[in-house]
């Protein structure tokens, strides 16, 4: 029978301190302190750190300065144990506390200095950064943007033409078409208009490449030339007095334009002055021109309502022998697609055909060769009054597509050039909706004209009596 191994519990742990008959105490520790309590120990000073505070444990004071290490019952076998260490700490305390004096009480630390205040945000990038980014990032992948408040109302292909300067519009067409322009995950269509916070997905675009600006000298001639045409700025519109002969966008053949000078005028978020309505390059006067895009999508709803006021001065051959009346027809391009097409009169209900309505009196006659005639457009159709002009046997002088009379001579020291000017606008301000009341003085080829006939430019104008629509 297997007999129970003797037992280890409490009582083999009571007797274990006790020296057993016949042998002789154990000794004091003497050897190496292996042990991380040991270290610790050491590192205190032979402190006893069984007391300590966690946060106390951590101060550890170095063995070679400490006052036990520099008494010689340190040295001293004996002094090794914990009863010989107590008792050199309390003589070497006692020892100190006589011979030097002491210690000053700690100064007070001084207070932290205050934390730095948080670095600025950094400032956010412009459009022109924004628009260059989105462009390197479009021509390599596929990426969604996103519509900007003041881009709310556009079309989604001037939306993409806008922020894509170097895309064909012909490729911005192919994606409408094609399905692959995507808004908010659904087809768009070339007329949709976006909204701000919309987001516009775009597949991997192929760039041309960037056309060189203009040079410094050249952007400051422009800029100088532009200054000289204003009429009415502010922060949000200006009104552009457009001198006889100059296109207001390009064409073939056509490199100096309003247009292009207005990039003279691009803001340093890179946002440009915009047109919001044309003017015929041979018709001088009154332009309005967008300083922003919110200022252009509302000026542009404005002139589609029809909520402009506009009046015109001409020059035309004859007297019409009602002094004042209204011209209604239906006007067509006589070859589509052109678009500077000569107009002609149409039928309701012919292909292309739309409405055009105008006001006209006249302020003045040089016998029965000429005639001042101040028009109102209330539609905005190609060349309307112009042909509208020629369409009552009236045609404007200068003209080179609408004046037809066979063996008419133009009198002596009249200019050969369209007399056609756009005189006044009103129309409300975009931001504020007050109206804005702008007028344009007689182009030089027109104030020769009048001092010739004796036309007295501040006579009365029976036209501002006519119909509003």
């Amino acid at each position: 029978m297997t007999g129970k191994p003797p037992s280890r519990g409490g009582r083999a742990r009571a007797d274990a301190g006790r020296p057993k008959p016949g042998r002789p105490p154990a000794r004091a520790r003497t050897g190496p302190r292996n042990t991380a309590r040991d270290a610790a120990e050491r590192a205190a000073g032979g402190r006893d750190l069984g007391d300590a505070a966690p946060w106390d444990q951590g101060e550890a004071i170095p063995a070679a300065k400490s006052p036990a290490a520099k008494s010689p019952a340190a040295k001293s076998p004996a002094a090794k144990s914990p009863a010989a260490k107590t008792s050199a700490a309390k003589t070497s305390a006692a020892k100190t506390s006589a011979t030097k004096p002491p210690r000053p009480p700690r100064a007070p630390r001084a207070a932290a200095p205050p934390a730095r205040p948080p670095r600025a945000a950094a400032p956010a990038p412009t459009r022109r950064e924004t628009r260059e980014a989105t462009a390197a990032a479009l021509a390599t992948g596929v990426q969604t943007l996103e519509v900007t408040p003041d881009e709310a109302g556009m079309r989604i292909d001037r939306f993409l033409s806008v922020r894509f300067p170097q895309l064909p519009f012909t490729r911005i067409q192919s994606l409408v078409r094609k399905g692959e322009l995507r808004v908010n995950g659904k087809r768009a269509k070339a007329a949709d208009r976006v909204e701000p916070g919309a987001s516009v997905r775009v597949p991997p675009l192929k760039l041309d490449a960037a056309k060189p600006g203009p040079s410094p000298a050249r952007a400051e001639s422009d800029l100088a030339y532009l200054r000289s045409l204003v009429l009415y700025e502010d922060q949000d519109m200006m009104v552009l007095n457009k001198p006889y002969g100059l296109a207001v966008q390009g064409g073939s053949g056509t490199k100096r334009h309003v247009d292009g000078l207005l990039e003279a005028l691009r803001a340093p978020d890179g946002q440009k002055p915009r047109l919001v309505h044309r003017l015929d390059k041979d018709t001088a006067g009154c332009l309005v021109i967008a300083k922003t895009r919110l200022a252009a999508a509302t000026l542009a709803k404005t002139f589609r309502s029809r909520a402009a006021r506009k009046i015109y001065w001409a020059l035309a051959a004859g007297v019409p022998k009602v002094r004042q009346g209204r011209v209604s027809t239906y006007l067509a391009k006589e070859e589509v697609g052109e678009a500077d097409a000569r107009m002609r009169v149409a039928q309701h209900g012919d292909e292309g055909a739309s409405h055009a309505l105008t006001y006209y009196a006249v302020v003045d006659q040089a016998g029965q060769k000429l005639s001042w005639l101040s028009l109102k457009p209330v539609t905005g159709r190609t060349h309307q009054l112009r042909a509208h002009a020629a369409h009552i046997g009236h045609p404007l002088v200068g003209d080179p597509k609408y004046f037809d009379i066979e063996n008419w001579e133009l009198p002596g020291g009249l200019q050969n050039r369209l007399h056609l000017l756009a005189r006044r606008i009103v129309i409300p301000h975009p931001r504020t909706n007050k109206p804005v009341d702008v007028t344009a003085p007689l182009p030089p080829h027109m104030a020769q004209s009048w001092n010739l006939l004796g036309f007295d430019a501040g006579r009365y104008d029976p036209i501002v009596e006519a119909p509003e629509g």
